[in-house]
């Protein structure tokens, strides 16, 4: 975390690390368990403990990040109206882009995934979480400094956030409608950061379902090299 003032190097010990004697079980393990994450459309009324999702952004705030800036913002919403605002936000902006803003390739892209102008899970998922990207800093004192790799280091945070939803036995969605400047002022954060995503969170409801080619993976040859 940013401090003004600290620009010296101070080693630490190794406070904490997983040892494990076989890797290559663990990391098939993970890969088993990893693999029965979804991405989800339909929700259970199941209310979910907000201490739940409190542990599951601290999580997220553990990622690494950029000269350790951590740029990075999550506000978690169960308010039915302000669901209700930023669902009624998200479909004016998915109306324009699938009435011409999007291409007809982007469209067609999107054909399998079986989205549309509605979406029903902003308001049905019992919390929404919006991650929000600090495009720069601000110190105590009002003085502004500089993030690095903001992007990446949010996406890294966003992917820790998604693995500890689903590590806690929730589902979620990345919602991504662009621009989504409205949730700046309905969220009470600061010009200076822009939000990426949505995420509608909570239990799968009894009939979810996911589209089929959800589940068609890259195969490990297609997405990894290996110089030995």
């Amino acid at each position: 975390m940013y401090r003004k003032g600290e620009v010296t190097y101070q080693a630490l010990p190794l406070p904490d690390h997983v040892a494990r004697d076989d890797a290559t079980a663990a990391a098939a393990a993970f890969l088993a368990y990893m693999r029965k994450r979804h991405s989800v459309r339909q929700y259970s009324a199941r209310e979910v403990p907000e201490a739940v999702i409190a542990s599951c952004i601290a999580a997220a705030g553990t990622a690494p990040s950029g000269a350790n800036h951590q740029p990075w913002h999550f506000v978690a919403i169960s308010d039915p109206a302000m669901k209700a605002q930023i669902r009624e936000g998200a479909e004016e902006e998915e109306r324009a882009f699938y009435s011409g803003g999007a291409g007809d390739e982007w469209l067609a892209a999107l054909e399998p995934i079986g989205t549309g102008v509605s979406k029903p899970h902003l308001t049905d998922a019992p919390w929404l979480i919006v991650v929000f990207a600090q495009r720069y800093g601000i110190t105590d004192d009002g003085d502004r400094y500089k993030n690095y790799y903001v992007p990446e280091s949010v996406g890294i945070a966003t992917g820790f956030l998604i693995a500890a939803l689903h590590h806690a036995g929730l589902v979620c969605l990345e919602h991504t409608p662009n621009p989504m400047k409205f949730l700046n002022d309905l969220c009470q954060r600061p010009a200076h950061e822009k939000p990426v995503m949505i995420l509608p969170v909570g239990y799968p409801a009894a009939d979810a379902t996911v589209p089929a080619v959800a589940k068609r993976k890259k195969p490990l040859a297609q997405i990894m090299s290996v110089f030995r």
